[in-house]
């Protein structure tokens, strides 16, 4: 298979992911600019392998079940302890706002928790599956200002300006002003959005490493975003205030992350005789 074949399937993996409604083949092809043939073969073979599946009655195709399987085993792999949500579910009750986190993915930001602290009015409830626009959301540009200033143009440079969803009017458009509010972001120690990931939201995010130890890696990002009408630029200093304590807290407990894995790796491999000769490799890697 040519790396252009694997490229095609993703593609359209990720525009049936977005569809409400199954898609006919000849609309798959012209949204995405490919010849109906070349999206013919590949769906074809993603039908094969059960990533889509076609209508009888209409012959539209549309995502199977399988890939949210995956998604949710995946999770659940990297889902945060109770104690980390515990953390993010005080500072939603503390902020009475929207509280995410992201955790670090490469050279990318991944969402895995939130806990909403809105209790009336005006409610953000934003996809948990959406893309985190590095240059243009809080979680983004906090995680950016931690690397050196050229790795993260580098990595805002590779994944390209332009966002599979609309941004907000405030956007940055060129690397120059990408460069400063990553630079302001450093200098105020938080990330701040004012109508940059969508319109009508702000949010404000710090990093957070993986343990206490001197030196230790950035592990993610949490936030706290909401309508605009909320989240003002005059209450920065206290959100960023209490993001910044609840990161500390998540430092401290992060590291059992790699404990509570290798536990379940190891309960799975008991359960499965298959997997009982690898048992102690699993618990060793978890020390």
């Amino acid at each position: 298979m040519t790396v252009a074949a694997v490229e095609r399937g993703l593609r359209i993996l990720e525009q049936l992911a977005g569809e409400p409604e199954p898609v006919e083949l000849v609309e798959l092809a012209r949204i995405l600019d490919i010849p109906p043939s070349a999206a013919h073969r590949t769906v074809s073979v993603l039908a094969e392998r059960g990533w889509v599946v076609q209508e009888e009655t209409t012959q539209k195709y549309a995502l199977s079940l399988r890939m949210s399987t995956l998604a949710f085993r995946n999770l659940d792999v990297r889902a945060v302890s109770d104690a980390v949500q515990a953390i993010l579910d005080n500072l939603a009750r503390e902020t009475c706002e929207y509280c995410r986190l992201a955790i670090v993915e490469g050279e990318d930001l991944v969402w895995v928790a939130r806990a909403q602290g809105a209790r009336s009015g005006l409610r953000y409830d934003p996809d948990m599956g959406q893309e985190i626009v590095l240059h243009a959301t809080a979680n983004g540009k906090a995680w950016l200002s931690t690397l050196a200033e050229e790795e993260a143009i580098r990595i805002v440079k590779a994944r390209g300006l332009r966002s599979r969803r609309p941004l907000g009017p405030n956007s940055a458009t060129q690397i120059p002003e990408i460069r400063q509010r990553i630079r302001d972001t450093a200098r105020t120690g938080y990330g701040a959005s004012i109508e940059e990931a969508e319109p009508g939201t702000a949010a404000v995010a710090v990093p957070f490493r993986a343990s206490q130890e001197p030196g230790a890696p950035v592990a993610g990002t949490i936030s706290v975003a909401g309508p605009l009408l909320r989240v003002r630029p005059e209450r920065f200093d206290e959100l960023a205030a209490a993001l910044k304590n609840a990161a500390r807290q998540i430092e401290t407990i992060w590291p059992l992350r790699r404990r509570m894995r290798g536990e379940r790796q190891f309960a799975a491999a008991a359960a499965d005789p298959e997997l009982s000769s690898s048992k102690s490799d699993i618990l060793t890697r978890s020390e």
